[in-house]
């Protein structure tokens, strides 16, 4: 995950089981039995960089991120010489030799222009590879498109300080244009010579407590946000931001709120 003033692994992992499912759905459409190499873009805290290790036990594994939070958390999963963690930034890895498994799970909507990003990655794979990939795409969603008109609206604009780091542009991050739809994915695969398989799924999260919402987007998109104001800014765009989603996703009787979350998935095998 790329970093945008430093990764809150707690924070993240709050919904630690609805952002697993995503990941197990995906790499279950892998159909790779014996793989030497495995690469995980964008690992985050490596507890699903583990999953691949334990799949593929005679596998090499290496979950790269750019988070040196995400990173000492990961630390937890490593074993040696066989399942390692890097820094890095996922602009710029290129494969060195041949992948079998290159997976990259939420993570690509992150970095604008990705797209380019998985052709380079498709051609760094070994015959009878495997390139995996989901990225959420919420950005018509009520969390992203609230968000988005409230950053744009002339009062918030002008608080915004410019960043240092393009790839984590609020504006860029919550652009429809950021995530292709499944037969842009498809035809990105198809075109760089592999056989595909795309889709997506609009999962239901039923979440309870306070601000529910608030607390799973706090993890994710309202991050580059924030990390632009100071803490006063902050806590009212947070406030103001806050009882707009609650409006857009009301509390059921039963005391729950339930969002709607849409991800992307495409998988790619290069046929020996």
């Amino acid at each position: 995950m790329d970093d945008a003033g430093g990764w809150d692994p707690g924070s993240y992992l709050r919904f630690a089981g609805e952002r697993a499912r995503p990941h197990a759905e995906l790499t279950a459409r892998i159909g790779a039995d014996a793989p030497a190499r495995v690469v995980d873009l964008g690992c985050g805290d490596g507890s699903a960089t583990a999953t691949l290790a334990r799949r593929w036990p005679h596998a090499q594994v290496t979950g790269v991120d750019s988070s040196p939070e995400m990173l000492r958390a990961a630390a937890d999963h490593a074993v040696p010489g066989r399942l390692e963690f890097v820094q890095g930034d996922l602009r710029d890895w290129t494969p060195t030799e041949p992948v079998d498994v290159l997976v990259s799970n939420a993570a690509l909507h992150w970095v604008p222009g990705h797209p380019r990003l998985i052709s380079r990655w498709a051609a760094g794979l070994a015959p009878d590879g495997w390139l995996a990939v989901q990225v959420p795409g919420n950005q018509a969603a009520p969390t992203h498109a609230l968000l988005a008109e409230l950053i744009g609206s002339p009062r918030w604009a002008a608080r915004l300080a410019p960043g240092d780091d393009a790839v984590l542009d609020p504006a860029a991050v919550l652009d429809p244009a950021a995530v292709l739809d499944p037969r842009g994915y498809l035809e990105l695969l198809t075109g760089a010579g592999l056989a595909a398989d795309a889709w997506e799924t609009t999962y239901l999260h039923v979440l309870s407590g306070p601000d529910p919402v608030l607390r799973w987007v706090s993890g994710t998109v309202l991050r580059p946000v924030l990390a632009r104001l100071d803490d006063g800014d902050a806590a009212e765009l947070t406030a103001e931001y806050a009882a707009a989603l609650r409006a857009a996703h009301p509390v059921r009787a039963d005391g729950t709120t339930v969002l709607p979350f849409r991800r992307v998935f495409a998988v790619g095998h290069r046929r020996p």
